[in-house]
């Protein structure tokens, strides 16, 4: 996993600048002998910025940054002369990212737009200076204001894929392959447990042109919730996904209990998955007569649908983009109670 070039969390220590400090000066030239208060204002620090860039889809090339720190702004000059402001720090993330506080578990931003901008560890102001606190009864000030400290800690950067439609089933239900068939992806592929160990995404192209985007996900099994397996550390990926497409293969021994598993398995890690809009497909359908569908039929949960698939003859995957486009385009509530 650590050479992996998926990369969805990263730990770092960000230090935004500190402000220059106003200068006390009074005016002196050839010409003036004393005169007023002339100091000018420090400079800002800089600000580290987060921008959201589509193009990126990993943290991979922020993970050997282990410190960022921004520039401090410059002290003020005479003449009234402002410091320069510290250069701002800006790092480009996939969208999705969002920001942590590591001591306080805090949420402090969060990218979903390309292009986005947030301050995300503002600057320290810089001071005024002298010239600022010239009043008619106190004509030479002999005070400057110093520059507020930025800010400064431990965070964490956190991405959660964005997809419209995830893949939730347990290893080998045929979710890589069913990716590989809808969209140009090309994930691992194996007769094992676990051959996907990280999310892959795609786009399944729709009619006239219209297209959504599905993420395959790492087998859950039972107990991932608790730390097992693979799945657990993707689970939060499940939650940008307002669509989930549960993969039960044909040749499962119980295929309600898989099921059940699986919703239970969402439950634990968070329940608002539950509130999410769900639909089951029943993969390597190829292998089963009418009788047999019609059974699986009766053991499957009456308010969600499903629907036969074949990724290799490429039976009912037609009704399958249709009926996730009829779901993401529909504002009817489909909780997985």
């Amino acid at each position: 996993m650590e050479k992996s070039n998926f990369v969805d969390q990263i730990r770092i220590f960000c230090r935004s600048g500190h402000g220059g400090a106003g200068i006390k000066h009074f005016l002196r030239d050839k010409f003036t002998s004393k005169g007023g208060p002339d100091g000018g204002d420090g400079g800002r620090g800089a600000h580290i910025i987060l921008k959201g860039n589509r193009n990126l889809w990993t943290l991979l090339h922020l993970r050997y940054y282990k410190n960022i720190l921004a520039e401090n702004g410059e002290n003020g000059g005479h003449n009234n002369q402002t410091g320069r402001s510290g250069k701002d720090v800006i790092i480009e993330v996939p969208l999705g990212t969002i920001a942590l506080d590591e001591e306080t578990g805090e949420k402090e931003a969060e990218i979903l737009e390309d292009g986005q901008e947030i301050i995300w560890m503002p600057g320290g102001k810089g001071g005024l200076g002298n010239a600022n606190f010239a009043t008619a009864t106190n004509q030479a000030p002999e005070y400057a204001q110093p520059g507020m400290p930025g800010k400064e800690g431990w965070k964490v950067l956190e991405l959660k894929v964005l997809a419209d439609v995830g893949l939730v089933g347990f290893p080998n239900a045929g979710k890589s392959t069913l990716l590989s068939v809808l969209t140009a992806a090309k994930p691992k592929i194996g007769n094992y447990a676990f051959t996907t160990i990280t999310p892959n995404l795609g786009i399944v192209e729709y009619r006239d042109g219209r297209s959504f985007c599905m993420a395959d996900m790492p087998g859950i099994i039972e107990g991932a919730a608790e730390g097992r397996g693979l799945g657990h550390r993707f689970l939060r990926h499940i939650e940008r996904n307002p669509v989930l497409l549960f993969l039960i293969p044909a040749d499962s021994p119980d295929h309600r209990k898989e099921f059940d598993i699986l919703m239970n398995e969402l439950k634990q890690y968070n329940p608002e998955l539950l509130h999410k809009q769900f639909l089951i497909a029943i993969s390597k359908s190829d292998m089963l007569d009418d009788e047999l569908k019609a059974a699986i039929s009766r053991e499957m949960p009456e308010h969600i649908p499903h629907l036969f698939i074949s990724s290799v003859t490429q039976q009912g995957l037609t009704q399958l983009k249709d009926r996730l486009w009829e779901i993401l385009n529909t504002s009817l509530d489909m909780p997985g109670k």
